[in-house]
């Protein structure tokens, strides 16, 4: 993997990744105004979560035409965010960050009831294709292999910085998820604070480290490798299985066999079988119902700094899943479920792992392509 560096016309900085060494940074010709972050985290006194308020992101870029996608490569007579002709990848600071440390004009209350602080962090966008058209799981495997370097190559140099505590790289992919933009790519928030699902993992983690001396994350691999019921896909260093108690219509899992903290820590194998993993199984997705798949792609990862007390028990994973729960129908969080976080599911695990291992039948080990279909 090879980066290169360079700023865009308001100041952000942007990243090139490629395969191969060579590449000049591009000016970016565009005359763009500086946009003032004023996030602030407020702290909801009943339940202790912070909440991000970003007033000025009301107004991002929403749903623009093909031809105007801010996020293909330039070209004569139009400049994206990406001041090149042509990319592999590219990771540019957000234009609209929800998280920055170039906050100012916020003021810190100290107050035990209504606590706020200006929202540090930051918040960049990942660009996994040139394509405007394509998916994640249309990537050819080195390209996907690319993305994995560069979320690894964020998660290292996000974690360092003095205000992150937590660096959180996700996908919203579909309309009916509410993506503002169709490119393929993605995005990672690097939290000035351990987020709250995270947190619980961590904690349940602890719990039962205190009374097994064991690890859970490793100890739900184990079980699931053992029963094999809820197993999707697997290869030589990550599993892929729906969990036990799947919250959403379609759910997935992805563990790598061996405990890694984040995704800076894999070696060379296991980021291979990632990419090769990841891609079978966003290609089953979308075999599911002949149509592509809206999901939401969570990576759990350990919290940034070294001396957190739970990050020896952190496992890199991630959790895939979708709304859609048949070929014409969406889930729509209910009254328990958006007012008490008390989730159902109508869908059993167990059937939903047997058709995700079932649709793979009519596909190249997970290349996306039918059998017979010619490269």
């Amino acid at each position: 993997m090879f980066r290169t560096d360079g700023r865009l016309a308001d100041g952000r900085t942007i990243r090139w990744y490629d395969r191969t060494a060579g590449r000049e940074p591009s000016p970016d010709t565009r005359d763009l105004p500086t946009t003032t972050p004023m996030s602030q985290i407020r702290r909801d006194p009943l339940t202790g979560e912070r909440i991000v308020l970003a007033a000025h992101r009301q107004n991002r870029t929403f749903m623009p035409p093909a031809d105007e996608c801010p996020l293909c490569p330039s070209r004569d007579g139009y400049a994206s965010e990406v001041p090149s002709d042509s990319y592999e990848v590219v990771v540019f600071d957000n234009r609209f960050p929800a998280l920055s440390d170039a906050v100012v004009d916020v003021p810190t209350e100290d107050d035990p009831l209504f606590a706020s602080a200006p929202a540090h962090g930051a918040c960049e966008v990942v660009c996994f294709s040139e394509r405007h058209d394509a998916s994640f799981k249309d990537l050819g495997l080195e390209q996907a292999r690319l993305v994995v370097d560069a979320w690894a190559d964020r998660t290292r140099e996000l974690s360092a910085c003095d205000s992150v505590e937590y660096v959180y790289p996700f996908e919203n992919r579909g309309v009916e998820i509410g993506v503002t933009l169709p490119h393929p790519h993605g995005q990672i928030y690097a939290f000035g604070f351990v987020p709250p699902r995270a947190a619980t993992e961590l904690a349940r983690a602890r719990a039962h480290h205190d009374a097994t001396g064991r690890n859970l994350f490793g100890d739900v691999i184990a079980r699931e490798l053992a029963d094999g019921a809820r197993i999707v896909a697997e290869n030589d260093t990550w599993v892929a299985f729906v969990p036990f108690a799947a919250r959403w219509p379609v759910e997935v899992h992805l563990y790598p066999r061996t405990q890694v903290a984040d995704l800076a820590a894999l070696d060379d194998a296991q980021r291979d079988g990632l990419a090769a993993l990841y891609r079978d199984v966003l290609t089953r997705f979308d075999a599911l119902y002949d149509a592509p798949l809206p999901y939401i792609s969570a990576w759990q990862q350990a919290p940034a700094k070294a001396d957190h007390p739970d990050r020896e028990l952190a496992w890199l994973h991630v959790e895939l899943f979708s709304i859609r729960r048949s070929a014409d129908k969406l889930k729509y969080l209910a009254g328990t479920e958006s007012g008490q976080g008390a989730f159902s599911n109508d869908v059993s695990p167990e059937a939903v792992a047997q058709r995700l291992r079932e649709v793979a039948d009519a596909f190249d080990g997970g290349s996306g392509r039918e059998v017979g279909e010619s490269s």
